[in-house]
């Protein structure tokens, strides 16, 4: 079914118009008042009587069915329009009302020429159904208001509906645009989670691998080792809830502090040069979760004896790189996972670099970059 019939079949259903034009719609065709002004000197026939009654149970449909035209639906219903008036024109002047809501139907054309065009060829239609009217002065009294008012409400009813369309169009850009930030907010929270969670449970894990190993033989030591995973999990808990609502920055300090925890549970050296120098918040955060994933990933899969771990200004450029010699990984592996991912993301939202790479030996090398703009 067509945009006119979809028209046609509100009548009975609802709504007849567009609920954001509000009652305007309706106001106007108190316009149709027009046509019954020559009654008041000049009493109707019963055929007059007749048309009346049918000209009113034609033109209101099409008049509420106009409102959800589109393309050349529109054409089609001013040219209904136009040709209910030229019907009615040798029997009432006061026909000029339907050339003018023909007029006001080009509302629902979106381009500007098109609409101007139609709105030409409504007054040029009025102007040949003049020519019914064989005194003159009753054609003069027929084009005057088509003449002064048609145009003017013809434009005025086009950049209204286009007003309105702007309106529509930047409300759906700003639903796009809040959509867009919430999907974006998602995944920071996601790749927060990841970075900190992975950490705080292979820590944990370890720990208590290391404790149920203690627990014959060292009960002191694996109680020491049980109070180690209660600090951890009390200390995960806080990350994950100020991370969820968005205020955690985590600090070098704090970063340095666990990755010496982790790499020490997990029985693996650390070589360890850092340098001291400011950094800006969101670059400090960055290189503190970048440091803690790169750490976890030593722990969990490379199986190595060793880290080195690397933080200085390189020409105004602040460098962290961490490189261990446990098992080699092909950079494709890694890359696909969800920390390097995040890792990646994160770095790149601050202007800087990530590159992770297999080392002259066994083991890989990470090397975050970023510019000296994005420190103070």
């Amino acid at each position: 079914m067509n945009k006119i019939g979809q028209g046609m079949k509100r009548i009975w259903t609802g709504p007849w118009t567009p609920p954001e034009l509000g009652k305007m719609p309706y106001f106007w065709l108190l316009s149709l008042a027009y046509l019954g002004w020559k009654y008041v000197y000049v009493a109707p026939s019963a055929f007059e009587l007749a048309m009346l009654a049918l000209t009113l149970a034609l033109f209101v449909p099409l008049y509420f069915a106009s409102y959800w035209a589109r393309g050349w639906q529109v054409a089609a219903c001013m040219l209904a329009g136009c040709l209910i008036g030229a019907v009615w024109v040798r029997w009432n002047i006061g026909a000029a009302t339907f050339f003018i809501f023909a007029c006001a139907m080009a509302a629902r054309i979106v381009h500007f020429r098109h609409a101007m065009l139609a709105i030409a060829g409504v007054i040029a239609l009025g102007l040949l159904a003049s020519l019914q009217v064989s005194h003159a002065q009753m054609r003069f009294i027929f084009l005057m208001p088509l003449l002064t008012a048609g145009l003017p409400v013809g434009m005025g009813a086009f950049m209204d509906a286009r007003l309105r369309r702007s309106r529509q169009e930047l409300l759906r850009k700003q639903e796009e645009v809040e959509h867009m930030a919430t999907i974006a907010e998602r995944e920071r929270i996601s790749r927060d989670l990841h970075d900190l969670l992975g950490h705080s449970l292979s820590l944990i894990a370890l720990k208590a691998e290391l404790a149920r190993k203690l627990a014959q033989r060292d009960p002191d030591a694996c109680g020491r080792e049980i109070g180690d995973i209660e600090t951890c999990a009390r200390q995960a808990l806080a990350e994950v809830r100020a991370a969820v609502t968005g205020y955690r920055e985590s600090g070098l300090a704090s970063a340095l502090a666990s990755a010496r925890a982790s790499l020490a549970a997990a029985d693996v050296q650390m070589e360890e040069k850092v340098e001291r120098f400011a950094l800006a918040p969101a670059a400090e955060n960055v290189v503190a979760l970048a440091l803690r994933e790169a750490v976890t990933n030593v722990v969990r899969h490379a199986g190595a004896r060793r880290c080195s771990v690397y933080l200085g200004l390189e020409q105004g450029v602040a460098v962290l790189r961490v490189a261990d010699d446990g098992r080699a990984r092909s950079e494709a592996d890694i890359r696909h996972g969800n920390g390097l991912c995040g890792m990646r993301e994160r770095v790149q939202s601050v202007g800087g670099r990530l590159a992770v790479r297999a080392g002259a030996g066994p083991g890989l090398h990470l090397e975050l970059r970023i510019p000296a703009e994005s420190t103070t």
